[in-house]
């Protein structure tokens, strides 16, 4: 029992320590953004209540777009390339940081799993977590609740992109253009419900797409998870030994929180890389 809290305040210490970075990188772009104009101002206001400003706008944007709340206090069309890549990131890691209430937790356990297999392919043993070893029913099960999403998202805004009429749809064109496409699958993917509301998506297209990343992007990692809870039922706990990865110390909660920027990093950087960084760098 001691160890299993250990497990789990290692996971909500990962979930927690991500959710911090994310928001200082969202503040500092917010404060110090590049650009004439905003730095004249001394800030991005744009698209802020001046009752809340930057502090309280950024910790809502980062907090809600982190779980699957998907509430707004400020216009997120409106954050830098920097925050606006922040809060798209927040969707794209699975909401795990801190994480959505049902969705976060099933979210931070697959990834775990995952950490674990590849642990054990490091060290050329059958990989084991909460006393139970991970096969290939297991191993399958949770990459396709980590799959599912990203072909999604992915999927369904290089389509996006592809037809012209979607330029009609767009507030904004170039690598902000992109993002906005690109936050619409995420958020629908992850059934997260906010928006860079500069996009129109009321075509049949639109509806249609975005409405098929809901339906798979929430259903389908919850089939896998709960296939992989059923597999992991039937087996019988074994002892600990001399090869067992522990779970409970800061060496896992470094090997889950590089696992989790790994998948997301080479899954998504090619299309962050074209909207939000391009965007930020700019």
């Amino acid at each position: 029992m001691v160890g299993n809290r250990r497990q789990g305040l290692v996971l909500v210490s990962v979930m927690g320590l991500l959710w911090a970075a994310l928001l200082t990188v969202a503040w500092l772009s917010e404060v110090f953004p590049n650009g004439t104009a905003t730095q004249a101002a001394g800030a991005a206001m744009e698209g802020k209540e001046v009752r809340f400003g930057i502090p309280a706008s950024i910790l809502f944007g980062v907090s809600t777009t982190g779980t699957s709340t998907g509430a707004v206090n400020s216009l997120h069309d409106s954050f830098t390339g920097g925050a606006g890549g922040v809060v798209l990131l927040n969707m794209l890691l699975g909401e795990v940081a801190p994480g959505g209430v049902g969705a976060g937790l099933y979210g931070i356990l697959v990834l775990a799993v995952i950490a674990v297999f590849l642990a054990g392919l490091m060290v050329g043993r059958t990989p084991e977590y909460l006393g139970k070893k991970l096969g290939r029913v297991q191993v399958t099960a949770a990459a396709i609740s980590i799959l599912a999403m990203p072909t999604l998202v992915l999927l369904g805004a290089g389509l996006a992109i592809a037809l012209p009429s979607t330029l009609d749809a767009l507030n904004n064109s170039g690598e902000h253009g992109f993002s906005e496409v690109l936050y619409a699958y995420a958020s629908a993917a992850n059934n997260n419900g906010s928006a860079f509301a500069g996009i129109t998506v009321t075509s049949d297209f639109f509806q249609t797409t975005l409405g098929i990343a809901m339906l798979f992007g929430r259903f389908v990692p919850i089939l896998a998870a709960l296939a992989l809870a059923g597999s992991l039922a039937k087996q019988r706990s074994v002892p600990a030994g001399a090869g067992t990865l522990p779970t409970d110390g800061a060496l896992f909660g470094v090997l889950v929180g590089g696992t989790i920027v790994l998948v997301a990093a080479l899954t998504f950087f090619p299309a962050l890389a074209l909207g939000p960084i391009a965007e930020a760098l700019s």
